[in-house]
């Protein structure tokens, strides 16, 4: 698998352990149980399975407030089952991503523990402490409508702690060297364990300075880049994804020149995908796409439609978060902060038009795409659990009891109703050639086939109909035109003349004269010259 840009052209697939296949009967995925599903995934055409957090941990923010750095969650298995994982995915050219969480720990954290036991410990400068709550005022509180300040105060050692998460992460002190190099070592042992990189997850907090708003400081890119440069040094196929919330001028700051992140998350055009599609007009995509800088030829875009947290639409204006409200989650508890808590399928409210469309969008746009898990099937989501988890529960296999995802009691309730394990499931798609999974399936592996979707240009070709997004892909002398209908009517698209000429659809292998196409509602083409 020797390839230093495999990112560029891989095929992500986002797990979480929990949630995926339970191998022992206690009701909890674990890593097993994901080792047994590999050839299920390797089938779909993925490159590369980010798995989330499966460090020990009291679960209080889903496995992000670690507990323990360098072990498994007994719920999850040992070591040795990781290891068991890498070296079977690894058998079927499949590499595996771990959430790395750099910029807090939990309350519960050996470390935390020792640093509020005694002002004295070599641990309580591993925290950020304080004697006021004044401190860094005008932070913006990441978690407003549960924490109603940063600072969290200790009656043991009567100071107050930092934390821009829960009060039951205290952040880490990136200040102190010990915390540096602490981190540094917690990167190298997982990949010297064998994965393949790391999803770093909000590494825009990690140092705080007065009189900023603490995010994206200097001295937290001198410290990515330490980490990229030991990456590069002793694991030179290992990558970093960037979790950060922002534009895409902010964003390309943690590419550097190349010598920071590999990968971030194209946060704004996701929400721009659907309000396309709400307002059945291209231009919110094509106008974030063109606001998006030029990154180094060494760095990509990650791209995607849904994931573990709510669809967030803080990058959207109050009237569109409206409209997206209205169209996509009418009712109160469908919203959760500024999001969605529903997966794909019932946001779309199963459509399968819709559906196909929006993964068209996800499999040809510049960047890599991420899969969320289930998503490839149409799974639905449980609005009576609370917070995220709705569109957490665990994957549909088949329709036996408990979906074939466990022979015991699940640790959360399972899907009913239309999207139900009884309807919905990797089985009975698997059996069906006109499946939402075979529909995924040969978009990713056509997709697969030419590297002009990784790598390629992008140049969006004027229409007569704000409804018709067409854009041009281009790479090494291949161009590859993609032609979608984002509306409920039949349009009309001409080709622009120097385009014109016979083009076969690698979507059916039909062959098609593009001077003027009939469109279908929620249609998409991936036409390449004959």
């Amino acid at each position: 698998m020797h390839n230093e840009l495999w990112y560029k052209d891989a095929v992500f697939y986002q797990i979480s352990v929990r949630a995926f296949k339970d191998s022992n009967g206690d009701g909890h995925g674990d890593l097993r149980g994901l080792t047994e599903k590999l050839d299920y995934i390797q089938n779909l055409g993925v490159d590369c399975i980010w798995i989330m957090p499966i460090y020990p941990s009291p679960l209080r923010d889903d496995g992000y407030d670690i507990a323990d750095y360098y072990n498994v969650s007994d719920e999850y298995g040992k070591l040795d089952d990781l290891k068991g994982l890498i070296a079977a995915a690894h058998e079927r050219g499949i590499r595996i991503i771990m959430d790395l969480v750099l910029n807090h720990t939990s309350d519960r954290h050996p470390w935390f523990r020792a640093s509020r036991s005694d002002k004295n410990s070599p641990y309580r400068s591993y925290y950020v402490w304080s004697d006021t709550d004044k401190k860094y005022e005008g932070v913006r509180i990441i978690f407003g409508d549960i924490e109603k300040s940063n600072w969290a105060w200790d009656d043991k050692t009567q100071q107050y702690y930092w934390h821009r998460f829960f009060s039951s992460q205290p952040d880490l002190n990136f200040d102190n060297p010990a915390v540096q190099a602490e981190m540094l070592n917690v990167v190298r042992f997982w990949l010297t364990l064998g994965i393949d990189g790391f999803r770093v997850d909000a590494p825009t907090y990690l140092f705080e300075r007065e009189g900023t708003n603490c995010e994206s400081l200097p001295e937290t890119h001198t410290y990515l880049k330490r980490i990229r440069y030991l990456i590069d040094n002793e694991f030179p196929e290992a990558i970093m994804l960037a979790e950060s919330n922002q534009w895409p001028q902010e964003l390309s700051q943690y590419f550097s020149s190349g010598d920071e992140f590999h990968m971030a998350f194209h946060f704004p055009l996701m929400p721009r995908i659907f309000l396309s599609l709400a307002e059945n007009n291209a231009a919110p995509i094509t106008e974030i796409l063109k606001d998006t800088p030029s990154i180094p030829e060494n760095c990509q875009w990650a791209i995607f439609l849904r994931n573990h947290d709510e669809l967030s639409l803080e990058m959207v204006t109050d009237e569109e978060r409206k409209l997206m409200w209205h169209k996509f989650a009418p009712e109160p508890q469908m919203i959760h902060n500024l999001g969605i808590r529903r997966r794909l399928a019932p946001i779309l409210n199963n459509d399968r038009c819709k559906i196909e469309l929006v993964n068209s969008l996800l499999f040809t746009l510049p960047g890599s795409p991420i899969i969320y898990y289930g998503d490839e099937i149409g799974m639905g989501d449980n609005l009576n659990l609370p917070d995220r988890n709705g569109v957490r529960t665990p994957m549909q296999w088949n329709s036996s009891p408990n979906a074939g995802f466990t022979k015991g009691e699940p640790f959360t309730e399972l899907i009913q109703g239309q999207y139900g394990f009884q309807h919905v499931n990797t089985e009975a798609q698997l059996a069906n050639p006109d499946s939402l999974y075979r529909a995924i399936r040969r978009m990713v592996h056509i997709r697969k086939e030419h590297h002009v979707f990784g790598r390629g240009s992008i140049h969006f070709i004027e229409t007569n109909d704000t409804g018709i997004l067409a854009y041009v892909r281009e790479h090494g002398g291949e161009k590859i035109f993609m032609i979608h209908n984002l509306g409920n009517s039949i349009k009309s698209f001409t080709q622009p003349g120097e385009h014109q000429s016979e083009y076969i659809n690698l979507l059916n292998n039909e062959t098609q004269d593009m001077q003027s196409m009939k469109l279908n509602p929620y249609s998409y083409h991936w036409m390449k010259k004959k």
